[in-house]
């Protein structure tokens, strides 16, 4: 993700820019926020906006450039309107601007979903938000609100394992630096000791069909099964929270020793749906499926355009 600093103005003409283009249906307004009562109680115009902004900028009119104008973008449309309003909003909190008043535009005119940030450099105190280092703060903080800052923390040995816990922990990010990525993947080694005392939890509680709620609760731990749609799992992942470390399944205990008991293979035959396949759901230790490879071309990302194209999907661990 791209996080750039558009040139700057001495006043709020990325205002006009933006709105014009949502008025030409080629960009969408996603949020107007803390624009006081005026901007909650009634339906500013373009010209409104500009007059706010300007007027919370008038408090200081030591700043040459007061306007901030900032782009979010990711690669292809890999991130939707609604990731880009939320990234942009975690952003803007990391860079100090969480509490002024900013536009977020998304525009969808360009081969790359992207969002534009409008905003004041002057809080309603009259004072300049802090502009120090800023495009490395920038860097720092858009590496935060993805969670790469925070995934990086875990021991892992592919990619597709790095976005898991992305996922695991509800952060938003779909493109980390590869070279880091893969870099620390390639110094994991399987912590056996830790390994062998989650097998132990596992062989406690594998015969009850909330295995996976009770491993979560009380352990910490994530069990995630890869599965095609309504197919029994191929194989399973384990990520353990506390130590930060994730395992591949095999790595703690085989899935059919792990499943033996399991109410994935007590399902009666009235249970089955009309092809004689496993229900997409039927139990609190179901996960909803996730594919993943050794490689960058993980199923994670690539799994839904391939069966749109009827493409074979990659099985290899």
């Amino acid at each position: 993700m791209i996080v750039k600093f558009l040139k700057p103005s001495v006043s709020f003409a990325a205002v006009f820019y933006n709105l014009n283009k949502v008025d030409g249906a080629r960009a969408e307004l996603m949020k107007a926020a803390n624009f006081g009562i005026a901007g909650a109680l009634t339906s500013m115009k373009m010209q409104d906006y500009f007059n706010y902004l300007d007027m919370v900028t008038s408090l200081n009119k030591r700043i040459e450039y007061p306007q901030l104008h900032v782009a979010i973008s990711g690669k292809g449309r890999q991130y939707d309107k609604n990731n880009l309003s939320g990234i942009a909003e975690e952003w803007l909190k990391e860079m100090g601007y969480g509490e002024q008043p900013y536009l977020l535009v998304f525009h969808k005119d360009t081969a790359n979903n992207h969002l534009h940030i409008v905003s004041t450099r002057i809080d309603r105190d009259g004072r300049k938000v802090s502009g120090g280092y800023e495009h490395k703060r920038s860097r720092i903080a858009i590496n935060k609100v993805l969670g790469y800052e925070f995934a990086m923390k875990y021991r892992f040995s592919t990619k597709a394992q790095f976005l898991m816990i992305l996922e695991a922990r509800g952060f938003l990010g779909k493109d980390p630096d590869e070279a880091k990525v893969l870099g620390r993947a390639a110094r994991y080694q399987t912590d056996k000791k830790r390994a062998a005392e989650i097998r132990l939890l596992l062989e406690r509680h594998k015969a009850n069909p909330a295995i996976s709620r009770i491993i979560k609760d009380q352990f910490n731990i994530d069990l995630i099964f890869h599965a095609a749609d309504g197919k029994k799992p191929y194989g399973y992942s384990i990520i353990d929270h506390e130590r930060r470390i994730v395992f591949k399944g095999g790595e703690v205990m085989p899935l059919r020793d792990l499943l033996f008991e399991s109410e994935l293979h007590r399902i009666p035959a009235n249970h089955l749906d009309g092809n004689g396949e496993y229900p997409t759901e039927f139990s609190d230790n179901y996960i909803p499926p996730v594919m993943i490879t050794d490689d960058v071309d993980d199923q994670q990302i690539h799994g839904m355009r391939r069966r749109r194209q009827k493409k074979a999907r990659t099985n290899t661990r």
